[in-house]
């Protein structure tokens, strides 16, 4: 989010004083917040919201050249005795624009024949011409006596036909988007709207808790397809800690689901595309990259707590209130992430897609892995399955890990012989910097999974991760 500053002029370079121009000046232009437009949910999930920043452009033209560098011998000026009138610069060159070269007259020489002097004078059409372009039109006679023409009368190009050319931003619109729903939602507490995406032909839809959250006891909720259908959905289950939820439809024919990819294996760098609905914009497709990888995220906001933690996919595709619950896709049409929440400089802290804030380039995804998983066991068991170790964590003193707090009784942590005060500093590969580090890198796994927790004394424990339903607040 950095402006290009024009160059400037170089101040000192020798001109003519036609050649000043004014300067001229261009202005140009974070965590925080909620992310997407849509109603927040509750502070259970956390994630990112991030004014502008400015440039200052100046052309360099000195404004006092020309009067510093006046004729010395000007009108009303006294000739000094023995000395002719004379100016300091030599006439503008006749056959070329203003400011563009400069030429001395040669010494008046004897009047010759007409001929000679047209060659002369074409002769210098041609070196003028070489450099000052345009400048030999104006001898050859550059005004046409034919018929004008106009743009606004050619006949239209040919129509686009063929398919989309594959990895293309349009390929991915194409293939995508039918399957991209707007979800307008109401209850008790508010009314908001948010995006969607149908992951089964029996009409079951992913999207984002903090999007469904304020219809979820009563209230309703509208699926809108990009034909323009409307269908009624109803909440099948939701994870406040992973902002993940699944509503379903009925009564609609010829869904078409998404085709789901994988995000342990995303680079930075490589190409991403965002649909979704941004402002009540339905439809609206962006592009980008990842920008980065594994960003601890909470799911509610900068007030959301641990266990809200999501470890998220960064990127620059442009997202907006209204954009949660949409789809991030690779260049192959893939979902690999659902976006979730957005950097927000008002609030200078992380926020879900839902009231204020709007895009600065920086916006989260939870990775598609994560949410496949959570969204399988909601549709399959009606509630979702949270990733634990059962132990409180906290800031390291020293800093550099995540110190342990109290231990559950019975859980993964105590079963593996971690004690309140050890410090985690690396989970298998991944180094842990902080508490919602080490709460991200848990959350990713699934239950019963075992992974090497290395101690900041140089222990390594091995550690069978839990799981324990979720309960909706």
């Amino acid at each position: 989010m950095t402006e290009n500053d024009p160059s400037a002029h170089d101040p000192a370079a020798p001109r003519h004083p036609a050649d000043a121009q004014p300067g001229h000046e261009a202005a140009q232009g974070g965590w925080a917040g909620t992310p997407y437009g849509e109603q927040a949910a509750p502070e259970s999930g956390g994630s990112p919201q991030y004014s502008a920043p400015s440039y200052h452009a100046v052309t360099g033209a000195d404004p006092s050249y020309g009067a510093q560098n006046a004729n010395p011998w000007s009108a009303g000026a006294q000739v000094p005795s023995g000395q002719t009138q004379q100016s300091v610069y030599p006439p503008p060159n006749p056959y070329a624009h203003p400011g563009t070269s400069v030429y001395n007259a040669p010494d008046p020489q004897p009047k010759r024949s007409g001929g000679k002097l047209l060659a002369g004078v074409a002769l210098v059409s041609l070196l003028v011409g070489g450099i000052a372009g345009g400048t030999v039109g104006y001898f050859t006679g550059g005004t046409s006596n034919g018929p004008a023409s106009n743009a606004l009368n050619a006949p239209k190009p040919a129509q686009q036909t063929g398919n989309a050319p594959a990895g293309s931003v349009e390929s991915v619109a194409q293939k995508l988007s039918p399957s991209v729903v707007e979800l307008q939602v109401s209850g008790q507490q508010g009314a908001g709207e948010g995006s969607g995406f149908v992951v089964s032909t029996d009409g079951y839809i992913l999207t984002n808790n903090h999007v469904v959250a304020v219809a979820a006891n009563g209230g309703q909720i509208q699926a809108v397809f990009q034909d323009g259908k409307k269908a009624a959905a109803k909440v099948v289950g939701r994870d406040p800690t992973t902002d993940i939820a699944v509503v379903k439809v009925d009564g609609v024919a010829n869904l078409t689901p998404v085709e789901i990819g994988r995000s342990d294996d995303l680079r930075v760098g490589q190409s991403v595309v965002a649909i979704g609905s941004p402002f009540e914009l339905a439809g609206t497709v962006t592009s980008g990259i990842v920008s980065s990888l594994h960003r601890p995220v909470r799911a509610g906001g900068s007030s959301g707590d641990q266990t809200t933690v999501m470890d998220a996919v960064q990127t620059d595709a442009a997202i907006n209130p209204g954009n949660s619950g949409g789809p991030l896709a690779n260049m192959a049409g893939q979902v690999i992430g659902i976006n979730s929440a957005i950097y927000s400089p008002q609030s200078g802290g992380q926020g879900q897609g839902g009231s204020e804030g709007g895009n600065v380039g920086i916006g989260f995804a939870i990775p598609i892995d994560q949410a496949r998983r959570t969204a399988d066991t909601i549709i399959k068991t009606g509630q979702a399955v949270q990733t634990y170790i059962g132990a409180q964590v906290k800031n390291a003193p020293q800093g550099g890990g995540a110190e342990l707090g109290a231990i559950e009784a019975g859980s993964p942590a105590e079963k593996a012989g971690l004690k309140a005060g050890d410090v985690v500093t690396k989970i298998d590969d991944r180094p842990i910097d902080s508490p919602d580090t080490l709460v991200a890198a848990v959350r990713t796994r699934a239950p019963d999974e075992k992974a090497t927790f290395t101690l900041a004394d140089g222990r390594k424990v091995e550690v069978t991760l839990g799981g324990k339903p979720v309960q909706p607040n």
